[in-house]
């Protein structure tokens, strides 16, 4: 009986530890996987900004331009804002604020302009940040998000958004159906917006600058906003 006991926990011990190895082997392997997907995403950063007609093209194609950065000119429509959960990196609850941005080919890309603490969520709150002028949006391609049993459900009527649905938020935005929209987000990372909000969602990995008309000067100059 003894002996039979003592091949039991022998074989037990065995089984845990091939388990841990196991465990360890696969922990090792993801880490490389992680890895891999971080050097990528690092590489695609630092690329030459493409135009957005560009992105839209490949992305069209069948190409993958997820962290591509990309560039687009036009004016935000702030009425159309839609605000998307998040948690800051201190773990305060609050919004990205997803705007549309309209350009001068007709086209809109929804242009996340960063984070918003749940307090200044009404745009009444942070008027200097509703930039009206012209703007030149440098961001990073960021593909929409299928919903998952762990994502609460979006609510268009409450403007609440849990997840990157990009084709139901741009029907809410534009309920006619009859502009053409980007099939991807552009994250839009920089400092120093009029105010303080909305605050960069990726500091210093892409910018905003807006067109200031001089006409004393006779040319357009380009004021860094964020």
């Amino acid at each position: 009986m003894q002996t039979s006991g003592l091949l039991k926990l022998t074989i037990a011990t065995l089984l845990g530890l091939a388990l841990l190895i196991g465990l360890g082997v696969w922990q090792l392997q993801r880490l490389e996987w992680k890895e891999g997907i971080i050097s990528r995403i690092e590489a695609r950063t630092e690329r030459k900004p493409m135009s957005l007609q560009q992105a839209i093209a490949l992305t069209r194609e069948g190409g993958n331009t997820a962290y591509y950065p990309v560039r687009a000119e036009g004016r935000f429509h702030h009425s159309r804002e839609r605000y998307l959960y998040t948690l800051s990196l201190e773990g305060e609850p609050g919004w990205h604020v997803i705007t549309p941005l309209e350009t001068v080919d007709g086209i809109f890309v929804l242009v996340d302009r960063g984070f918003v603490p749940d307090a200044l969520r009404d745009p009444s709150s942070r008027r200097l940040g509703q930039i009206e002028e012209v703007v030149t949006v440098t961001g990073l391609v960021r593909t929409p998000e299928e919903q998952s049993v762990f994502i609460p459900d979006n609510d268009d009527k409450a403007n609440q958004w849990f997840s990157r649905d990009l084709p139901a938020m741009a029907r809410s935005m534009f309920p006619g159906g009859t502009v053409q929209v980007a099939p991807f987000f552009l994250e839009a990372g920089a400092s120093d917006v009029p105010g303080g909000w909305p605050e960069a969602a990726r500091p210093g990995s892409s910018s905003i600058t807006t067109t200031c008309n001089m006409p004393s000067l006779g040319s357009a100059w380009r004021c860094a906003w964020w």
